[in-house]
Order: structure tokens, then sequence, then C-alpha cells
């Protein structure tokens, strides 16, 4: 028997093409994926980075972590969205040609960047969530469906809305600690498959006593 599935299974659902582990299937260096991270999506799940990986013209990472669950329709607004705002038209005018780009390149170029795109690990985010350019979701965080994230996110939140706020923690602050203390989506595969049960349902303070035993 199997220790843990295979983390460069692409379709690791028998059955279910809409399922895809991330990892085996990017192939952008730009798009960096942690081993058991999945992607749902109905139409085509091979098409996440032409679907979900947007306006990526630039040189700015997408980086996901480990064992995250990303719903279908799931949308990552890369840098190259921004249009530059120095006065008062915000029309990317050079990126037509000339005579425009002689005249405006170095403006359109000029829009800022707020730099990698950042999913922890252990995060799930809902069907149609939208993470917008240099945002940084903490290890643990829930993305309600249809929510737009603007600002980065600490460990063990829920988030919901446009723009998404913290609606409530997932855990107090000594939880919080204790969970980014045991770091579970560190531990080797054998020991997250002997304790895959308190890893969805045990407390904070059990997945540290774990994790303190492999110290």
């Amino acid at each position: 028997m199997p220790i843990a599935p295979d983390p460069n299974t692409l379709h690791p659902v028998e059955g279910q093409p809409r399922v895809v582990f991330l990892k085996p299937l990017v192939s952008d260096p730009r798009i960096e994926v942690g081993d058991y991270s999945y992607y749902d999506d109905p139409d085509d799940a091979l098409a996440f980075e032409r679907d979900a990986f947007l306006y990526a013209y630039g040189p700015e990472r997408l980086v996901i972590g480990r064992y995250c669950a990303l719903a279908s329709g799931v949308r990552f607004i890369m840098p190259g969205a921004n249009h530059a705002d120095l006065g008062p038209s915000t029309f990317p005018f050079g990126i037509f040609g000339d005579p425009w780009a002689e005249r405006t390149m170095d403006l359109v170029m000029g829009a800022p960047s707020r730099g990698d795109t950042v999913v922890g690990n252990d995060v799930w985010l809902g069907y149609r969530a939208i993470v917008m350019p240099g945002v940084t979701i903490g290890h643990g965080s829930v993305i309600a469906a249809g929510s737009v994230v603007t600002a980065d996110v600490p460990p063990y939140a829920i988030v919901g809305g446009n723009p998404g706020r913290v609606l409530r923690r997932r855990f107090d602050d000594d939880g919080v600690e204790r969970l980014l203390r045991a770091a579970w989506w560190d531990w080797p595969v054998e020991l997250v498959t002997e304790h895959a049960r308190a890893i969805m349902a045990g407390s904070p303070a059990e997945l540290l006593a774990i994790a303190e035993r492999l110290r």
C-alpha cells in the first residue's frame, strides 16, 4: 500500500478530469507550486496557466504552497494588469505601437508593481475568488467564494467580500502560534498520512506535540 498519493499524478481523483495537481501541470517558470495543491475546473483544468494566471507580462512570480485547494474560477491578477496613474488618463497608449509607443512607452512601463503574489500552505481559495497583484495570503487561510483579495491576509483568517476583509479568525492567537510552529505541511509525507485525522480534526496543541516529537 502506498504511503501517500503520488504528488506528481496529474489527475489524482479517479474519474474526475476536472481535478489536477498543479505541480506536475505548470510549466511557466514564474509559477511555483508545492506538493498536493490542486485546482478544480469543470471546463478545462489543464488550462490553469491560461485561465487563472492573468496579465503575467512581467517577472513577478505566483508562489503557491503545499496542500492548497483552488476552486473553479479562481483567478490571480498579476501586475501586468496595472496601468500608470500619473495624470488625467490611465489609457496605455504605448502598447499599441508607434507613434504612441515612442511618446509614452516609458510611462506604460513605469506602472507600479507590488511584487510577487504568494499563497501560503493549506490555503482554501473558494469559487471564483480573485487575488490581486502582490498579495500574500497566510498559511491556513480560507478565502470565501467570490471574494476579491486586495490586501495581505494573516494566517488562519477567513476572508470574504469585495474588497476582501477578515470576517473572523479560525483560531485564537495561541492556536495560530502553535499551528505555525507545528507547520504540518513540512512534515514528511509518511507522518502526514499517519496523522491525517489529527490534521483535519485535531487541536493546535495536538499538532504541535506531534511536531515536537520530530525535533
